[in-house]
């Protein structure tokens, strides 16, 4: 892979990373309900799970897409009743008692966040561009260096989100403002969704 290749898929990396998606959108909410510390390990599953999910998508999976076209089909509609099942999750997370953590309240932990990937529309699409814009010979060299790149460069990209997400904790003082977060959070990756549906 030559240096310019490289500079560009690493462009591509940031890019996808750092934009809006069902990912970054739970991060924030995440961040808001419990903190960066505590968030952490939602942050190094989705980072480590996408990289290990393109490494297999492109070495292997990928070649059900080409030979069975309907277990694309088939892999979007499980997407999109699992994140319809996580925005509700979100809208209905009960806020906290004041002095008095509730043990069911958890973050996201590093296995169901890199799980998660396998059911996430925006990183199937990432997955599957970047396979085939930046290794379009199906090495396993070229795989191999595409899912490295995406994970140095993700994690950086999403902890943005989380930040964000523990900044806003500020103004959500009491448990109608965390509420009234919550449900937008939850509207918003139901939004996200939409290019899916289009497509």
């Amino acid at each position: 892979m030559s240096a310019q290749i490289l500079v560009a898929l690493v462009a591509f990396a940031f890019v996808s990373s750092i934009t809006p998606g069902p990912n970054n959108l739970m991060l924030m909410a995440s961040g808001a309900n419990f903190g960066f510390r505590r968030t952490i390990p939602h942050m190094l599953g989705i980072g480590l799970g996408f990289a290990f999910m393109i490494a297999l998508v492109g070495l292997g999976l990928i070649h059900i897409f080409d030979a069975v076209p309907i277990t694309h089909t088939i892999l979007t509609v499980a997407s999109v009743i699992y994140l319809l099942y996580l925005a509700w999750k979100i809208a209905h997370a009960a806020p906290p008692q004041a002095g008095r953590p509730d043990p069911s309240r958890r973050p996201m932990t590093f296995l169901q966040a890199a799980a998660f990937q396998w059911v996430n529309p925006k990183a199937w699409t990432m997955a599957l561009t970047a396979i085939a814009v930046y290794a379009p010979d199906r090495s396993a060299w070229a795989i191999l260096v595409v899912a490295a790149v995406f994970g140095l460069v993700n994690l950086p990209s999403v902890s943005t989100w989380t930040i964000l997400g523990q900044q806003m904790r500020r103004l959500l003082t009491s448990p109608r403002r965390l509420t009234i977060f919550n449900w937008t959070m939850a509207g918003l990756l139901v939004a996200s969704l939409y290019p899916v549906l289009l497509h």
